[in-house]
């Protein structure tokens, strides 16, 4: 799951008193930002190992603080604090901690078994990148059908609105078809940053053009 990850915080950014777009976000991915953070230090692992699914060869096998549910929870509620501490709205900080434990969700229904709920075995995950043909229309069905939902909802700039989408599919295109690195570098964390930074700068950007909800 990639830009699907993103669909919850499109969905709820719909809703009236809602975090802002860019906000959540970073919510939606906070987890892979601290994953990629800890894998520079190498407090979590992942290796390239081809074949372990037909989607995706990355083979994470050590992320037990960022893609346990227990961890995912902790993420979630420190977000949550953090919104409330800032708006003092109880609403607004549920709102972003769902979008973060959303993640957890979402990587539970494509993962090969690597997730888990404490940070030990069992490894859990249903395995949809072995499934190409279910997992690829259900992130862009996912996705795309939430930005209708919120287009609908907060009526952006339909220019904005057109060049989130795109950016959404070229980066999505990338990740299903583009060339993988054999081996896991700084790089490849480098690489996630910017992926994540720039649809989130395009998602705020046109966020600044949608109307305001009660």
């Amino acid at each position: 799951m990639f830009i699907g990850h993103w669909a919850p915080a499109l969905a709820i950014a719909a809703r009236p008193k809602a975090p802002g777009i860019g906000t959540l976000f970073v919510a939606a991915q906070l987890v892979d930002w601290a994953f990629f953070g800890l894998l520079l230090t190498g407090v979590e692992q992942m290796r390239v190992t081809p074949g372990i699914s037909v989607m995706n060869p990355m083979d994470l096998y050590h992320m037990p603080y960022t893609h346990s549910l227990l961890g995912s929870a902790v993420f979630a509620a420190g977000f949550a604090g953090l919104i409330w501490a800032v708006s003092k709205d109880r609403l607004a900080a549920v709102l972003a901690g769902t979008a973060v434990l959303s993640h957890w969700f979402l990587d539970l229904l494509v993962h090969v078994p690597d997730l888990t709920l404490t940070g030990s075995p069992p490894k859990l995950g249903l395995g949809l990148w072995n499934h190409p043909a279910i997992e690829m229309p259900l992130e862009l069905g996912i996705t795309f059908g939430a930005l209708w939902l919120y287009a609908r909802a907060r009526k952006p700039s339909a220019v904005r609105l057109s060049v989130l989408a795109t950016a959404l599919l070229l980066l999505q295109a990338v990740n299903w078809f583009g060339p993988v690195e054999p081996t896991v570098t700084a790089g490849t964390s480098y690489l996630a940053f910017f992926a994540y930074g720039l649809v989130t700068l395009v998602a705020w950007w046109m966020g600044k053009s949608a109307a305001k909800t009660a």
